[in-house]
């Protein structure tokens, strides 16, 4: 309960400490040839945009990330796995229906028992509650409840192992909209869209600054005296919902489970109080960061959702180092870098790593931005 309490103070203060923001100050003009389909091979030949604290700015890749970081800093990488999550099926025929039931999609978003998992269909109009769906050879399900948003709760025939090893067989990876609208997802992208700390399935997103890590680089930056240590945020589908909210303050964050470990909340620590930085991999590990952490920057274990929302006036506790992809417009992401470097300084990078043909969004490249000293 202390914990949970205190997650709950974390929101309410940053809901209350922040200033209200136009939603349009967060937008840009994106060429769409920007938008990568396919990932860097190897991984860590991708670019890496480097944005000191003064806002100057530096070319390089992700192979060179050892060379910016230094003995005693401390990588946090987040080790969710994400799960086939998107299913295709019919609806089955209603009583006194005539012909096949309506094509279905749906895209899992958040477990919510060993048998439930709350999901997004589409079309979400053709369905009713009560509904029962057949969504592969041997996965069934019945629509239990509908939400907002195309939402729907669904209460599988199966459950626990066995529904997982069948949403395994039957699913396909859930890639973005915006590669899956252009391209048909693949075999290649079993492995694409999972970073190499995959461990704990959940996530129906990748953590895409994660997915730049090879085993070399990672072998390489341990040599260097780097640690690294693990955080679980399973990445949910509202993470590609767009902020639809006129102002900041209007916008409701979807919540995602979150575990900080009590060793790696120590460990992390310590290594501050030696004088080592934090590294956050990613969005994902940073907003579980700053939820774990109490007023004074210290870690402590936590393991319950987050719906941490962080735009421009929040005030950062834990990570003085942010490697993250490049973001939509207007997005929640675009806002957390803004919040972490300034919005005018990340406005500036984003347009030169426009102007320099930098790959965008999940198969993209990546940006390094130092908050503290870097």
């Amino acid at each position: 309960m202390r914990r949970e309490s205190q997650r709950l103070v974390v929101r309410a203060q940053t809901r209350s400490k922040v200033p209200s923001m136009d939603v349009a100050e967060f937008d840009f003009a994106l060429p769409d040839a920007l938008i990568a389909l396919r990932p860097a091979v190897p991984r860590d030949g991708a670019r890496m945009l480097v944005v000191r604290p003064d806002g100057a700015i530096s070319h390089a890749h992700i192979r060179d990330l050892p060379d910016f970081l230094r003995q005693g800093d401390a990588l946090v990488v987040n080790n969710t796995k994400v799960i086939a999550a998107r299913l295709h099926g019919r609806r089955l025929p209603r009583p006194g229906y005539a012909g096949d039931g309506a094509k279905i999609e749906i895209l899992l978003h958040k477990r919510l028992g060993r048998a439930c998992f709350s999901a997004f269909a589409r079309p979400a109009r053709k369905l009713a509650v009560g509904d029962l769906l057949h969504l592969g050879d041997g996965l069934v399900a019945h629509v239990s409840a509908l939400g907002d948003r195309g939402e729907a709760e669904l209460a599988f025939e199966l459950e626990g192992a066995a529904l997982d090893a069948t949403i395994a067989r039957q699913g396909e990876m859930p890639l973005p909209p915006y590669i899956a609208g252009k391209r048909k997802t693949d075999a290649r992208d079993t492995q694409d869209y999972q970073t190499c700390f995959a461990q704990r399935p959940g996530s129906v997103a990748a953590p895409t600054a994660g997915l730049h890590f090879t085993d070399d680089l990672v072998v390489r930056l341990a040599q260097a005296g780097i640690g690294r240590e693990r955080v679980t945020l399973h990445v949910g589908a509202g993470t590609f919902l767009p902020v639809t909210a006129s102002d900041t303050t209007a916008h409701c964050m979807h919540g995602e489970w979150a575990e900080l470990d009590r060793e790696a909340a120590a460990r992390l620590n310590a290594a501050r109080e030696r004088g080592g930085r934090i590294v956050a991999v990613g969005t994902t590990s940073l907003r579980t960061l700053e939820t774990a952490a109490v007023a004074d920057g210290t870690l402590a274990p936590f393991s319950a959702e987050t719906d941490l929302f962080i735009t421009p006036g929040y005030a950062f506790k834990t990570a003085q180092v942010l490697l993250t992809n490049f973001h939509l417009p207007r997005s929640t992401l675009f806002m957390l870098v803004s919040a972490f470097m300034g919005l005018q300084t990340m406005k500036r990078a984003y347009a030169e790593a426009i102007s320099e043909r930098y790959r965008f969004y999940s198969y993209g490249d990546a940006c390094l931005l130092f908050r503290g000293k870097a």
